[in-house]
C-alpha cells in the first residue's frame, strides 16, 4: 500500500503566477476549441469554467520563476540555503535538458542544488510534495522548493481548449524539528494510460509527416501531438477514486477527514468536483474552487486555489489536498499549516518570458 509519512517538515509558503491576459468562455474568441454541439453559456454551465489566463508566449518555467521569485521574497529566504528544486509539469522547456536545471540558474540558486523534473499531470504537486518531503525531512537539506504548472503548448494551431489555463506554482518546503509532517496515500492505474494521452512526439511514436494530419474526435479537430481525453472514463475514475484514496489515507493514518478545515481538490470540472464532495458529505465551505477564474491547472491547480481563494484564511489550519489524473494517477495528503505565507497573485505579461533560448 503506497502509503507514505514524513515528519520534521513544512510548507513554509506557497506562491502562484498566471498571464494576464484573460480568455473568456462566454465571449470566446477564434482560438478557442469549443465542441459545436455547446453554446458558449451551456459549456460554462457543464464545466464551470468561466474564464482562464493563456499566453502564448509564457512557458510554464516562466510562471514558475515569477511565483518562486515573488515566494522568495516574501519569505525573506537566502537564496543560496535553497538546496533543492523539483519542477513538476507536462510542458517543459526542452526535452533536454530538464526544464530544473535552467530554473536553478535563473533564480540564482546554489549549484549545489539538487534539480529534478518530474512529468506528472493533475497529481503532480501531491507527488511532487512527496518527492520534497523525503529529500527535507532528515535534515540534510533544509529548504526546498516545489515548482508545478502548465502553459504554452508544444506545437502550432489547433486551438486552444477552453477547460485548460496556464499556471505555475511555487511552495516552500523546510526542514523543522519536531513538525508534524505530512501523511500521503498514492495510487496508480497504468491499464488506463490512454485516457488522457499526446500519442505522438515521444520515441513510441517519433513525429513523422503525417503526425499533424487533422482527425475529427468527439466533435474536435485533433492531431497527435495534441493531447486528448476520454471524458466519460476520466469522469468516472475521478468521482469513484477522490473519495477513496481520502477514505483510506484518514483510516490508514487514523483521523476523521471531516475535521480537516479546508479539502483542496485537483479542479478538474465542476460536475466532477461537486459529486466528490457529495459522495464525502463535505460542506461546501471547506471545500474552495478556483476553475470559474483559472479552469483546469493540471498540477498547479492544487496551490493556485489555495493562493487565490484562501490568502488569508491558510494560517494553522488542517488540510486535506487531493490530485487525480493524467496516469492515471492520484495522490492525496494531509498537513496542518503553521504560520504559513501565502503570497499574492503575481500576474506576468508576455515580456516575461525566458532569455534561455538556443
Amino acid at each position: 500500500m503506497a502509503f507514505l509519512q514524513f515528519k520534521n517538515v513544512r510548507i513554509a509558503g506557497i506562491a502562484a503566477g498566471v498571464p494576464k491576459n484573460i480568455a473568456s468562455n462566454l465571449h470566446p474568441s477564434p482560438e478557442d476549441n469549443i465542441s459545436s454541439e455547446y453554446a458558449p453559456e451551456d459549456f460554462v454551465a457543464a464545466t464551470g469554467v468561466k474564464e482562464r489566463r493563456v499566453s502564448s508566449t509564457l512557458c510554464t518555467s516562466d510562471l514558475c520563476y515569477g511565483a518562486a521569485e515573488k515566494l522568495i521574497a516574501d519569505l525573506g529566504w537566502d537564496k543560496k540555503e535553497i538546496e533543492a528544486l523539483v519542477f513538476v509539469s507536462q510542458t517543459a522547456d526542452y526535452i533536454l535538458p530538464a526544464t530544473a536545471c535552467i530554473l536553478q540558474d535563473r533564480l540564482g540558486l546554489s549549484k549545489e542544488c539538487y534539480a529534478t523534473d518530474c512529468a506528472l499531470g493533475c497529481s503532480g504537486w501531491v507527488y511532487g510534495l512527496s518527492q520534497v518531503a523525503s529529500l527535507v525531512a532528515n535534515g540534510d537539506i533544509k529548504k526546498a522548493l516545489l515548482l508545478c504548472g502548465d502553459a504554452k503548448k508544444r506545437f502550432a494551431g489547433g486551438g486552444r481548449d477552453p477547460l485548460f489555463g496556464h499556471a505555475g506554482t511555487a511552495t516552500a518546503i523546510e526542514f523543522k524539528e519536531g513538525a508534524k509532517g505530512f501523511q500521503f496515500h498514492f495510487g496508480t492505474d497504468g491499464s488506463g494510460f490512454d485516457a488522457i494521452i499526446t500519442p505522438a512526439g515521444g520515441s513510441r511514436f517519433p513525429i513523422d509527416d503525417k503526425t499533424f494530419e487533422f482527425e475529427e474526435i468527439e466533435g474536435k479537430q485533433y492531431h497527435r501531438m495534441m493531447s486528448r481525453m476520454k471524458g466519460m472514463d476520466v469522469f468516472s475514475f475521478g468521482i469513484s477514486t477522490a473519495p477513496k484514496t481520502i477514505k483510506k489515507l484518514a483510516e490508514h493514518f487514523g483521523f476523521d477527514y471531516l475535521d480537516a478545515d479546508y479539502f483542496v481538490f485537483h479542479q478538474a470540472n465542476m460536475k466532477m468536483n461537486n459529486m466528490i464532495v457529495k459522495k464525502l458529505k463535505l460542506p461546501e465551505e471547506k471545500v474552495p474552487s478556483c476553475m470559474h477564474e483559472f479552469g483546469n491547472t493540471s498540477s498547479a491547480s492544487i496551490p493556485l486555489t489555495i493562493v487565490s481563494q484562501l490568502a488569508n484564511k491558510s494560517a494553522n489550519k488542517k488540510f486535506i489536498c487531493c490530485g487525480f489524473g493524467v496516469g492515471l494517477s492520484w495522490g492525496t495528503v494531509e498537513f496542518d499549516t503553521d504560520n504559513i505565507i501565502v503570497s499574492d497573485l503575481v500576474e506576468l505579461d508576455d515580456s516575461e518570458v525566458s532569455t534561455y533560448v538556443v
